[in-house]
Protein backbone atom coordinates (compact mmCIF):
# COMPACT_ATOMS: atom_id res chain seq x y z
CA UNK A 1 0.00 0.00 0.00
CA UNK A 2 1.14 3.50 -0.77
CA UNK A 3 2.18 5.47 2.29
CA UNK A 4 1.29 9.14 2.55
CA UNK A 5 4.57 10.43 4.02
CA UNK A 6 5.48 13.40 6.17
CA UNK A 7 3.58 15.98 4.11
CA UNK A 8 0.31 14.18 4.73
CA UNK A 9 1.09 13.93 8.46
CA UNK A 10 1.70 17.69 8.52
CA UNK A 11 -1.51 18.26 6.57
CA UNK A 12 -3.68 16.16 8.90
CA UNK A 13 -2.06 17.64 12.02
CA UNK A 14 -2.59 21.17 10.70
CA UNK A 15 -6.17 20.34 9.77
CA UNK A 16 -6.79 19.03 13.28
CA UNK A 17 -5.43 22.27 14.75
CA UNK A 18 -7.51 24.46 12.43
CA UNK A 19 -10.72 22.52 13.10
CA UNK A 20 -10.01 22.53 16.83
CA UNK A 21 -9.41 26.29 16.72
CA UNK A 22 -12.70 26.80 14.87
CA UNK A 23 -14.66 24.71 17.38
CA UNK A 24 -13.00 26.31 20.41
CA UNK A 25 -13.50 29.82 19.02
CA UNK A 26 -17.17 29.20 18.29
CA UNK A 27 -17.89 27.73 21.71
CA UNK A 28 -15.89 30.51 23.41
CA UNK A 29 -17.82 33.16 21.47
CA UNK A 30 -21.12 31.65 22.63
CA UNK A 31 -19.80 31.61 26.20
CA UNK A 32 -18.81 35.28 25.97
CA UNK A 33 -22.23 36.25 24.59
CA UNK A 34 -23.91 34.31 27.39
CA UNK A 35 -21.76 35.97 30.05
CA UNK A 36 -22.38 39.44 28.60
CA UNK A 37 -26.12 38.78 28.67
CA UNK A 38 -25.86 37.61 32.30
CA UNK A 39 -23.57 40.09 34.07
CA UNK A 40 -24.57 38.68 37.44
CA UNK A 41 -22.48 35.62 36.65
CA UNK A 42 -18.91 36.34 37.65
CA UNK A 43 -16.10 34.38 36.07
CA UNK A 44 -13.31 33.67 38.55
CA UNK A 45 -9.82 34.54 37.40
CA UNK A 46 -7.80 31.36 37.72
CA UNK A 47 -4.16 31.61 38.71
CA UNK A 48 -1.86 29.69 36.34
CA UNK A 49 -0.34 27.94 39.35
CA UNK A 50 -3.50 25.85 39.76
CA UNK A 51 -3.53 24.21 36.29
CA UNK A 52 0.27 23.90 36.44
CA UNK A 53 0.15 22.04 39.75
CA UNK A 54 -2.75 19.93 38.45
CA UNK A 55 -0.82 19.06 35.28
CA UNK A 56 2.35 17.94 37.05
CA UNK A 57 0.40 16.05 39.72
CA UNK A 58 -1.52 14.24 36.98
CA UNK A 59 1.71 13.37 35.15
CA UNK A 60 3.30 12.09 38.36
CA UNK A 61 0.25 10.07 39.41
CA UNK A 62 -0.13 8.47 35.96
CA UNK A 63 3.57 7.61 35.91
CA UNK A 64 3.44 6.01 39.36
CA UNK A 65 0.28 4.07 38.53
CA UNK A 66 1.74 2.78 35.25
CA UNK A 67 4.92 1.72 37.05
CA UNK A 68 3.28 -0.05 40.00
CA UNK A 69 0.10 -1.58 38.60
CA UNK A 70 0.03 -4.17 35.76
CA UNK A 71 -1.56 -2.87 32.57
CA UNK A 72 -3.95 -5.82 32.51
CA UNK A 73 -5.67 -4.28 35.53
CA UNK A 74 -5.65 -0.74 34.15
CA UNK A 75 -7.07 -1.09 30.65
CA UNK A 76 -10.70 -0.68 31.60
CA UNK A 77 -9.91 2.11 34.05
CA UNK A 78 -8.28 4.17 31.29
CA UNK A 79 -11.00 3.28 28.81
CA UNK A 80 -13.73 4.50 31.18
CA UNK A 81 -11.78 7.70 31.83
CA UNK A 82 -11.59 8.30 28.08
CA UNK A 83 -15.31 7.67 27.69
CA UNK A 84 -15.96 10.31 30.36
CA UNK A 85 -13.52 12.75 28.73
CA UNK A 86 -15.04 12.33 25.28
CA UNK A 87 -18.61 12.56 26.59
CA UNK A 88 -17.72 15.71 28.53
CA UNK A 89 -16.13 17.29 25.45
CA UNK A 90 -19.19 16.58 23.32
CA UNK A 91 -21.47 17.95 26.03
CA UNK A 92 -19.51 21.21 26.36
CA UNK A 93 -19.43 21.80 22.61
CA UNK A 94 -23.10 20.96 21.99
CA UNK A 95 -24.60 22.50 25.14
CA UNK A 96 -24.37 26.01 23.67
CA UNK A 97 -25.75 24.90 20.30
CA UNK A 98 -28.63 22.53 21.10
CA UNK A 99 -31.21 23.98 23.53
CA UNK A 100 -32.20 20.64 25.08
CA UNK A 101 -29.63 19.47 27.62
CA UNK A 102 -31.28 16.05 27.67
CA UNK A 103 -30.58 15.62 23.96
CA UNK A 104 -27.03 16.91 24.46
CA UNK A 105 -26.43 14.46 27.30
CA UNK A 106 -27.73 11.54 25.21
CA UNK A 107 -25.47 12.49 22.29
CA UNK A 108 -22.48 12.93 24.63
CA UNK A 109 -22.91 9.52 26.26
CA UNK A 110 -23.55 7.90 22.88
CA UNK A 111 -20.35 9.43 21.48
CA UNK A 112 -18.23 8.19 24.38
CA UNK A 113 -19.73 4.69 24.28
CA UNK A 114 -19.30 4.50 20.51
CA UNK A 115 -15.55 5.00 20.98
CA UNK A 116 -15.56 2.30 23.68
CA UNK A 117 -17.07 -0.34 21.40
CA UNK A 118 -16.06 0.94 17.92
CA UNK A 119 -12.68 2.61 18.44
CA UNK A 120 -11.91 3.55 14.83
CA UNK A 121 -8.83 5.67 14.26
CA UNK A 122 -10.82 8.51 12.69
CA UNK A 123 -13.37 8.45 15.53
CA UNK A 124 -10.64 8.44 18.17
CA UNK A 125 -9.05 11.51 16.57
CA UNK A 126 -12.37 13.31 16.13
CA UNK A 127 -13.48 12.78 19.73
CA UNK A 128 -10.02 13.72 21.00
CA UNK A 129 -10.24 16.96 19.02
CA UNK A 130 -13.73 17.78 20.31
CA UNK A 131 -12.64 17.08 23.89
CA UNK A 132 -9.56 19.31 23.60
CA UNK A 133 -11.60 22.09 21.99
CA UNK A 134 -14.08 21.83 24.84
CA UNK A 135 -11.33 22.00 27.46
CA UNK A 136 -9.75 24.99 25.70
CA UNK A 137 -13.05 26.86 25.37
CA UNK A 138 -13.79 26.47 29.09
CA UNK A 139 -10.41 26.97 30.72
CA UNK A 140 -8.96 29.39 28.17
CA UNK A 141 -11.47 32.04 29.25
CA UNK A 142 -10.52 31.60 32.91
CA UNK A 143 -6.82 32.45 32.45
CA UNK A 144 -5.45 35.73 31.11
CA UNK A 145 -3.15 35.54 28.04
CA UNK A 146 0.18 36.29 29.69
CA UNK A 147 -0.22 33.86 32.60
CA UNK A 148 -1.45 31.33 30.03
CA UNK A 149 1.67 31.99 27.95
CA UNK A 150 3.82 31.45 31.04
CA UNK A 151 2.02 28.17 31.70
CA UNK A 152 2.67 27.07 28.13
CA UNK A 153 6.38 27.92 28.40
CA UNK A 154 6.79 25.97 31.66
CA UNK A 155 5.06 22.90 30.22
CA UNK A 156 7.27 23.24 27.13
CA UNK A 157 10.35 22.91 29.33
CA UNK A 158 8.85 19.79 30.86
CA UNK A 159 8.05 18.49 27.37
CA UNK A 160 11.66 18.95 26.29
CA UNK A 161 13.10 17.29 29.41
CA UNK A 162 10.57 14.43 29.34
CA UNK A 163 11.48 13.59 25.74
CA UNK A 164 15.19 14.15 26.30
CA UNK A 165 15.37 11.70 29.21
CA UNK A 166 12.91 9.16 27.80
CA UNK A 167 10.06 9.61 30.30
CA UNK A 168 7.61 10.78 27.66
CA UNK A 169 8.32 7.81 25.39
CA UNK A 170 8.09 5.35 28.28
CA UNK A 171 4.72 6.75 29.35
CA UNK A 172 3.44 6.86 25.76
CA UNK A 173 4.39 3.21 25.23
CA UNK A 174 2.62 2.21 28.43
CA UNK A 175 -0.52 4.15 27.56
CA UNK A 176 -0.57 2.80 24.01
CA UNK A 177 -0.59 -0.71 25.47
CA UNK A 178 -3.62 0.25 27.57
CA UNK A 179 -5.54 1.15 24.37
CA UNK A 180 -6.14 4.68 25.71
CA UNK A 181 -3.48 6.94 24.27
CA UNK A 182 -4.12 10.68 24.87
CA UNK A 183 -2.83 11.59 21.43
CA UNK A 184 -3.81 11.84 17.80
CA UNK A 185 -3.06 8.70 15.79
CA UNK A 186 -2.25 9.67 12.19
CA UNK A 187 -1.99 6.74 9.76
CA UNK A 188 0.65 6.78 7.07
CA UNK A 189 -1.62 4.63 4.89
CA UNK A 190 -5.00 5.94 3.77
CA UNK A 191 -6.88 2.70 4.44
CA UNK A 192 -5.78 2.63 8.10
CA UNK A 193 -8.08 5.52 9.03
CA UNK A 194 -10.97 3.07 9.42
CA UNK A 195 -9.01 0.49 11.39
CA UNK A 196 -9.53 -0.06 15.09
CA UNK A 197 -7.17 1.81 17.39
CA UNK A 198 -6.88 -1.37 19.44
CA UNK A 199 -6.65 -4.12 16.86
CA UNK A 200 -4.70 -2.23 14.18
CA UNK A 201 -1.62 -1.40 16.09
CA UNK A 202 -2.30 0.56 19.26
CA UNK A 203 0.01 -1.73 21.18
CA UNK A 204 2.80 -1.37 18.62
CA UNK A 205 2.47 2.33 17.82
CA UNK A 206 5.71 3.16 19.57
CA UNK A 207 7.69 0.10 18.44
CA UNK A 208 10.23 -0.13 15.66
CA UNK A 209 12.06 2.59 13.75
CA UNK A 210 10.10 5.78 13.07
CA UNK A 211 10.28 5.35 9.30
CA UNK A 212 8.82 1.83 9.56
CA UNK A 213 5.84 2.67 11.76
CA UNK A 214 2.37 2.65 10.23
CA UNK A 215 1.26 5.60 12.36
CA UNK A 216 2.54 8.96 13.56
CA UNK A 217 1.65 10.20 17.03
CA UNK A 218 0.82 13.80 17.95
CA UNK A 219 0.32 14.45 21.65
CA UNK A 220 -3.02 15.89 22.67
CA UNK A 221 -1.27 18.66 24.60
CA UNK A 222 0.41 19.84 21.39
CA UNK A 223 -3.06 20.84 20.18
CA UNK A 224 -4.85 21.49 23.47
CA UNK A 225 -2.46 23.97 25.11
CA UNK A 226 -2.11 26.34 22.14
CA UNK A 227 -5.90 26.22 21.74
CA UNK A 228 -6.23 27.34 25.37
CA UNK A 229 -3.87 30.24 24.65
CA UNK A 230 -5.86 31.17 21.55
CA UNK A 231 -9.14 31.23 23.51
CA UNK A 232 -7.48 33.27 26.25
CA UNK A 233 -6.36 35.84 23.68
CA UNK A 234 -9.84 35.77 22.12
CA UNK A 235 -11.45 36.64 25.45
CA UNK A 236 -8.94 39.38 26.25
CA UNK A 237 -8.10 40.98 22.89
CA UNK A 238 -10.74 39.82 20.41
CA UNK A 239 -11.16 37.40 17.54
CA UNK A 240 -8.61 38.87 15.10
CA UNK A 241 -5.87 38.82 17.74
CA UNK A 242 -6.65 35.19 18.55
CA UNK A 243 -6.31 34.30 14.86
CA UNK A 244 -2.86 35.90 14.77
CA UNK A 245 -1.71 33.86 17.77
CA UNK A 246 -3.29 30.72 16.30
CA UNK A 247 -1.38 31.21 13.03
CA UNK A 248 1.92 31.46 14.88
CA UNK A 249 1.02 28.40 17.00
CA UNK A 250 0.27 26.45 13.82
CA UNK A 251 3.60 27.56 12.35
CA UNK A 252 5.27 26.21 15.48
CA UNK A 253 3.49 22.88 15.09
CA UNK A 254 4.58 22.58 11.46
CA UNK A 255 8.16 23.57 12.33
CA UNK A 256 8.27 20.74 14.90
CA UNK A 257 7.59 18.21 12.14
CA UNK A 258 10.20 19.84 9.89
CA UNK A 259 12.82 19.78 12.66
CA UNK A 260 12.01 16.15 13.44
CA UNK A 261 12.32 15.14 9.80
CA UNK A 262 15.36 17.16 8.74
CA UNK A 263 17.46 17.46 11.89
CA UNK A 264 16.40 14.55 14.12
CA UNK A 265 15.83 12.07 11.28
CA UNK A 266 12.54 10.87 12.71
CA UNK A 267 13.60 10.64 16.36
CA UNK A 268 11.13 11.80 19.06
CA UNK A 269 10.61 15.55 18.95
CA UNK A 270 8.96 17.66 21.68
CA UNK A 271 6.50 19.81 19.75
CA UNK A 272 5.56 22.28 22.48
CA UNK A 273 8.89 24.21 22.57
CA UNK A 274 8.65 25.49 18.95
CA UNK A 275 4.89 25.95 19.34
CA UNK A 276 5.41 28.02 22.49
CA UNK A 277 8.24 30.07 21.00
CA UNK A 278 6.27 31.10 17.93
CA UNK A 279 3.09 31.57 19.99
CA UNK A 280 5.04 33.99 22.17
CA UNK A 281 6.05 35.96 19.08
CA UNK A 282 2.41 36.08 18.01
CA UNK A 283 1.30 37.24 21.47
CA UNK A 284 3.99 39.96 21.51
CA UNK A 285 2.72 41.22 18.16
CA UNK A 286 -0.85 41.24 19.43
CA UNK A 287 0.08 43.02 22.67
CA UNK A 288 2.44 45.67 21.34
CA UNK A 289 1.28 46.17 17.76
CA UNK A 290 -2.41 45.31 17.56
CA UNK A 291 -3.64 46.11 21.06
Amino acid sequence: MKKTGILSVILWSSLAFVIGAAIASYVASREIVFLEANPQILIPEVSPQFPLIYFFCAVAVIGIVLFLIPLSKLKWVFRILFVILYAWGIFVVLALIIPSLVVVAILAVAGGLTWLFVPRVWLHNLLMLVALAGVASVFGILINPWPMMGLLLVISIYDFLAVRFGYMMWMAKKLSQSDALPAFVIPKTQSNWNHSVRTSGSQTLMEGEAAEREYSILGGGDIGFPLMLMVSVFAAYGFVSSIVVAIFSLAGLISAFVIQRLLLKGKPMPALPPISFLSLIGLLIVHFVMK
